[in-house]
């Protein structure tokens, strides 16, 4: 079977998802384009090469609807002959994008493909495209659907983690996410979203907020109380997990990922694509994969596919020198950490989520991109990427440097 490659990755900065961040005024179109755009022209791109672009998008309604991925590829100058796919699971649909690709790479059916994802949340509310899991008692019920903040809460609750817990985390993610783009460690990757003349929109992630400290995030409520006791989802959680005796509320915006805009595009190949790109791989992806876990703790997925995945590659987790484990909730990340015993300095060295923002259908794409310039910085040699996945769900990704 042969293998995939990466060659080349970009993103766009993550902009705030609001009516006042400084990507509002683009359409989800124009920031995928902007990616693909990039991707094309920092590795002149000839266009015969690309056999497929494929893009997460969550909430792919709208604007962000009808394959916005063909859509895309047309814009960005592809080619009218380069199809496009659009695909969605949810938070892990940017990783899963590359992985898709990947997987038409090693099937010989593709040579050259583009994986990435893009959300403009400001533009495309969260939720926009709708659901039967939510709303549905023939699937809510049994699977003991909850908010997934709640969730998080009740994560937090089950394996011990305080409200002190989770801030400090979110605190350093902050410090991590500043000194990284003080350190220059995103400049190759990002790319500026420019307007219709030109002019720079926006250059640098703008959710951050470095100076982010223990006794600012101690002043705000938790944001999901109201969900849990007046809106009776602290029952469904007891009810799911009846050794919990009651959930500690513990999540709010501080420390929870940021809605934002953002796109960003990974260039895979095989050995041959590289030959005809005239540049050397920067990256082989080793091994991936997909589960389904407990939909009531929901965000636990990155634990079992972790274990899925490094079984399927025959390693360890000593085998890994970096993690990225997307910052969804504090809790996540502090539960992953608490079942694989990781070092601290080897999970997520320059932030994540809840510094720099969750753009849902690109962040896995963008998690993949920052562990491989942190492995080619630190000189070490592989990393995993994970995402949890609303519904119970988790995609891992084992890269290794080359």
């Amino acid at each position: 079977m042969p293998d995939a490659f990466i060659y080349d990755h970009v993103r766009t900065p993550r902009g705030r998802g609001k009516p006042d961040g400084s990507l509002h005024e683009v359409s989800t179109l124009r920031l995928a384009t902007t990616a693909l755009a990039a991707l094309k022209a920092r590795n002149e791109l000839d266009k015969t090469i690309i056999d497929d672009v494929v893009l997460g998008c969550v909430d792919p309604v709208g604007e962000a609807g009808g394959d916005i991925a063909r859509a895309a590829a047309l814009t960005a100058g592809y080619g009218a002959h380069v199809p496009g796919v659009q695909i969605n699971r949810f938070c892990a649909s940017g990783l899963d994008a590359v992985n898709f690709g990947a997987a038409q790479v090693m099937a010989g059916q593709h040579d050259c493909v583009v994986g990435g994802g893009v959300e403009s949340m400001s533009r495309v509310g969260i939720g926009a495209s709708g659901g039967a899991w939510p709303v549905d008692p023939s699937i809510a019920i049994p699977s003991y659907f909850m908010p997934q903040g709640v969730s998080a809460d009740l994560i937090a609750t089950k394996y011990g983690f305080t409200r002190d817990d989770v801030d400090g985390y979110a605190v350093e993610s902050q410090k991590r996410a500043a000194a990284a783009w003080e350190n220059g460690r995103f400049n190759d990757a990002v790319v500026p979203v420019k307007d219709v003349n030109g002019l720079t929109l926006l250059a640098r992630d703008e959710h951050l907020r470095p100076g982010t400290d223990m006794q600012a995030l101690g002043s705000l409520k938790p944001s999901f109380v109201v969900m849990g006791e007046q809106g009776g989802f602290d029952a469904v959680a007891i009810q799911a997990h009846p050794e919990v005796e009651a959930v500690n509320h513990v999540h709010h915006a501080g420390n929870s990922s940021g809605i934002v805009d953002g796109a960003a595009a990974v260039l895979v190949g095989s050995a041959e694509a590289g030959r005809r790109l005239g540049r050397p791989p920067r990256a082989r992806i080793r091994a991936f994969a997909n589960i389904g876990s407990d939909p009531a703790l929901m965000l636990t997925g990155p634990i079992d596919v972790t274990r899925k995945v490094l079984a399927r590659a025959g390693m360890t987790i000593a085998d890994i020198d970096l993690f990225e484990v997307n910052e969804a909730f504090a809790a996540v990340v502090l539960r992953f950490q608490q079942a694989f015993g990781v070092a601290s300095e080897k999970l997520n060295p320059n932030g994540g989520a809840i510094a720099l923002g969750h753009p849902l259908g690109a962040t896995g794409a963008m998690l993949l991109g920052t562990a491989l310039d942190e492995l080619e910085r630190t000189g070490k040699g592989t990393a995993l990427i994970t995402l949890c996945i609303g519904a119970g769900m988790g995609t891992a990704t084992i890269i290794e440097r080359v």
